[in-house]
């Protein structure tokens, strides 16, 4: 191997070692070695700083993190059961890549399930509750006037996570929290589409209203056409960049 190739290859380990290490401090607070691993792999992965494809080998990951190769191998089985990297007996660790198949998979478990959300919230839901969800939607107003699609994002996040706390289900909870692991693979936010922040808005803001006022049917329709949306754009994005 000549001596330019060697050196790309230094470089391309150090790179990895620095990202790896700033994921780790994050979560750095964990008590045990094999949840800081999944957890620092699985954000690292969803943010994109590990690509599709790329392998994971766990004796180099326990020398990045400082740690033997059980919690390592703990941490990719997890991530395995996750979908987010997929395991052989001969070739490792390899994360999982995303495919317009697996991108209407995954928002038709989507659709279905953040309906049920919906309409389980709008029975449970407490004032408290309601009241967190309209004040969420007012920050997303703010986030439209600043012209912020990754604030919108982030409060979309906040917002379908709330909904679930508000349908009281630990089931439908973790399911739905796998989904938005998947969601969050598919890299650039469908609100830096034109017009996009500004509908999504009024989307949440009527299933919104719908939980305040009690009404599981009308919740769980705009849930599943406000997701409906979300697919739609997601694969014109997708369509787009082929």
């Amino acid at each position: 191997m000549k001596v330019a190739a060697i050196l790309k290859v230094i470089d391309s380990a150090r790179a990895s070692e620095s990202v790896l290490e700033v994921y780790r401090e994050r979560h750095a607070h964990l008590e045990r070695a094999a949840d800081i691993v999944r957890e620092a792999l699985r954000d690292a992965i969803m943010e994109g700083d590990i690509a599709p494809g790329a392998r994971l080998r766990e004796e180099e990951l326990a020398r990045q993190f400082r740690v033997s190769r059980t919690p390592v191998r703990e941490a990719l089985q997890q991530l395995n059961s996750d979908g987010l990297v997929q395991t052989s007996p001969h070739q490792g660790a390899t994360v999982v890549s995303m495919t317009i198949e697996d991108t209407l998979a995954i928002y038709v478990v989507r659709e279905a399930l953040e309906g049920v959300s919906a309409r389980l919230a709008a029975r449970r839901a407490t004032p408290a509750q309601c009241e967190s969800l309209l004040a969420i939607v007012d920050q997303m107003e703010a986030s439209l006037v600043a012209n912020s699609p990754n604030d919108m994002a982030e409060l979309n996040l906040r917002f379908h996570a709330e909904l679930r706390q508000a349908a009281s289900n630990r089931h439908l909870d973790r399911f739905l929290t796998q989904i938005e692991h998947a969601v969050r693979r598919f890299g650039r936010t469908t609100y830096a589409q034109a017009g996009r922040m500004q509908t999504s808005i009024g989307e949440h803001r009527a299933i919104v209203e719908a939980v305040v006022a009690h009404d599981p049917e009308r919740a769980e329709a705009l849930a599943i056409e406000h997701m409906r949306e979300a697919r739609l754009l997601r694969l014109r994005m997708l369509a787009e960049e082929h």
